[in-house]
């Protein structure tokens, strides 16, 4: 299995990863692909990341730049850069690669990957899954893998901000 061993090996930019993921694909590798802000990472990502790479040989996450988090979540987000971010998930044993898009969605990835299986959370209905036709069209397949109860990173600040103003106690 093809595993880089340093994180600057794993970022990628779109350039490097399309003639990446081709020269896999010839090596018969299947990759998964999937894609989000993972802002602040919990145990949620961690889960949907470990059943996504469970389902190939090469993980690929795309992750939100920092303009396009704020294009969907808010002037206050994101809480964490998107070098920090990428760092961090390209630290997990589950991701092989990383690149960090501009778009408010992720399908000018997809189409340059051409992945085998997409992967979404669950809060995602099956037809509503961007680069869902540019992965069927191709023989891939798209998965929904169920979120993990209480893991999300906007009730993460809630809590952090209800904490901060008094508004419940950590124990």
């Amino acid at each position: 299995m093809h595993q880089p061993v340093r994180l600057k090996d794993k970022i990628k930019s779109l350039d490097e990863l399309g003639p990446l993921v081709r020269k896999l694909k010839q090596q018969g590798k299947r990759i998964v692909f999937t894609n989000g802000c993972f802002d602040i990472l919990h145990a949620g990502h961690v889960n949907l990341l470990e059943e996504a790479r469970s389902q190939g040989d090469v993980l690929v996450v795309a992750i939100n730049s920092d303009d396009s988090v704020r294009g969907l979540k808010g002037a206050a987000r994101p809480i964490v850069p998107q070098l920090q971010r990428s760092e961090v998930i390209a630290a997990l044993g589950a991701v092989d690669y990383v690149v960090v898009f501009s778009e408010p969605d992720p399908l000018a990835v997809i189409r340059a990957v051409e992945p085998q299986v997409l992967v979404k959370g669950g809060d995602w209905a099956a037809e509503t899954i961007v680069g869902r036709d540019v992965v069927e069209r191709g023989g891939g397949r798209v998965l929904t893998i169920p979120l993990k109860h209480g893991a999300s990173t906007t009730d993460i600040i809630e809590r952090v901000l209800n904490t901060v103003h008094g508004k419940s106690r950590c124990v």
